[in-house]
């Protein structure tokens, strides 16, 4: 099923200062609505959790794979992992309100990726979080480094932006 890209986003240089991200179309950003969550999403101060900020990011980079890059998890020869992420926070998000998760590629190597992505009140226009992700491609059973294939390739260059 595919992701409803909702809105384009421009996450801003990366030599910017992190809580400067804001909204715009120059860059072709892709945007994905992940709807609302679920009550248990915030923590005991009544803001999203720092684990679901994960696992929004983690829902839109492989929301995105298998949509654009024909990831198959379940079957496929190879698979990604993930080996670094981080998360800085601005702003609070919590539910019933939504979020929007806006996804780059700052670096498309061999066979690693690393996304910068923000997370986005609706209607905002400033990152209420800014996350970054680094997957390798692996055989999926030996967990050795696999180059990223030209298809692939093809597709990540989309989401590669220079700022």
């Amino acid at each position: 099923h595919k992701h409803a890209c909702v809105r384009v986003w421009d996450l801003g240089h990366p030599t910017m200062q992190q809580n400067q991200i804001h909204s715009g179309n120059a860059c072709g950003i892709l945007i994905y609505e992940c709807g609302k969550g679920h009550f248990v999403d915030n923590d005991i101060y009544g803001h999203l959790n720092n684990t679901v900020h994960y696992k929004l990011m983690d829902t839109a980079v492989n929301g995105w794979l298998l949509d654009h890059v024909g990831l198959d998890p379940h079957h496929g020869a190879t698979i990604y992992l993930v080996v670094e992420t981080g998360c800085s926070y601005f702003a609070e998000l919590g539910y019933p309100a939504p979020v929007d998760v806006g996804l780059r590629v700052t670096r498309l190597g061999t066979s690693s990726v690393t996304y910068d992505i923000g997370l986005f009140a609706p209607g905002s226009d400033s990152a209420a979080a800014r996350g970054s992700f680094v997957h390798v491609h692996v055989d999926r059973h030996t967990h050795r480094p696999e180059p990223i294939a030209d298809a692939a390739r093809s597709a990540y260059i989309s989401l590669v932006k220079d700022g």
